[in-house]
């Protein structure tokens, strides 16, 4: 997400409201998918989270290969791998992606969907805090204020937990460091061959894991049905499909307007997890998961001054 120019509009053809207006709709798709992944994890919910995981990814590199063969990119693809720092950087950001999901996973198929949805409330956060400690920038007022909320809020959780909310704070530095170092890749590769090779690097370990339960007979990829088959096999598709929206949408929005709608995701996702897995909302809960929104709300402000501040600003 760091990597969008601040206007986006530039880069595009046609008329700039058109634009806007699709990139709208493609943000809100990207996120609105990601918000509502858990419904398609309860679908699947036979499969232990290492399976669903391992299954991602395997049905993910399928589908990114059809993409790079549609596309013609896979002289792309080989020359990203030719680049030997990229390559480092890519095989790190797999990792943390693959923790990532993982966590996710396990999260929403045992009772901490709600919990899940914190950790990307809190993501944004995580991603200033990173930017003070890594790239030494100075924090804005307001950005000062949001951190301290996120704090206060993470203290006032692992008392209403009754322990610290490892989940949600995995998530969000898993996810943080996963922006960092895709952020450090820098424009060496695009979305499609970058998550192409990502899911690569993971092939081998998925492939081993996957022919280990096939052979111990503990899947359910192969032995719960056709129909549980095809639902995991649509994991490629569910994991490539919100990316390439969010691609799609980073080209044509503003950094303000995409950074706003990034929220929408960890919404429906506390939502759900309150309607449809039913999970526990105590006053104490409510009062911490308040103080990530008064931060949230803090950002998105801080957001939308910026480049009102910065437009005189011409760099080179």
């Amino acid at each position: 997400m760091t990597q969008m120019p601040a206007t986006a509009t530039a880069t595009t053809t046609g008329n700039p409201t058109i634009e806007r207006s699709r990139g709208l709709l493609q943000g809100l798709g990207a996120y609105g998918l990601w918000g509502i992944l858990p419904l398609y994890f309860l679908t699947i919910a036979a499969a232990s989270p290492l399976e669903i995981v391992a299954s991602r990814i395997l049905f993910s590199l399928v589908f990114c290969a059809i993409l790079l063969s549609v596309s013609r990119n896979w002289n792309s693809f080989f020359e990203l791998g030719r680049d030997r720092r990229a390559m480092l950087r890519l095989t790190l950001a797999s990792l943390l992606i693959a923790a990532n999901w993982l966590t996710y996973t396990y999260a929403v198929l045992n009772g901490h969907a709600v919990e899940a949805s914190l950790g990307y409330f809190i993501n944004p956060l995580v991603s200033v805090a990173l930017g003070v400690v890594f790239l030494k920038e100075k924090l804005r007022r307001l950005q000062w204020v949001a951190l301290g909320f996120g704090l206060a809020a993470v203290i006032a959780l692992t008392f209403a937990y009754g322990n610290v909310p490892y989940i949600a704070l995995v998530l969000a530095f898993s996810f943080g460091f996963y922006g960092f170092v895709k952020n450090r890749v820098g424009r060496t590769a695009s979305a499609l061959t970058s998550l192409s090779m990502e899911t690569a690097i993971l092939t081998i370990p998925a492939l081993g894991f996957m022919l280990w339960l096939v052979l111990s007979n503990k899947d359910t990829v192969l032995s719960s049905g056709a129909g549980h088959f095809w639902l995991l096999a649509a994991s490629g598709i569910v994991t490539a499909v919100p990316l390439l929206l969010f691609g799609a949408a980073a080209r044509r929005l503003p950094l303000t307007t995409l950074g706003t709608l990034q929220f929408l995701a960890p919404i429906l996702q506390f939502i759900i997890g309150l309607t449809v897995f039913r999970e526990p909302m105590p006053p104490e809960r409510l009062m911490g998961f308040s103080l990530v929104w008064v931060a949230v709300i803090l950002l998105s402000i801080d957001m939308a001054r910026v480049p009102r501040r910065l437009a005189p600003i011409k760099v080179g």
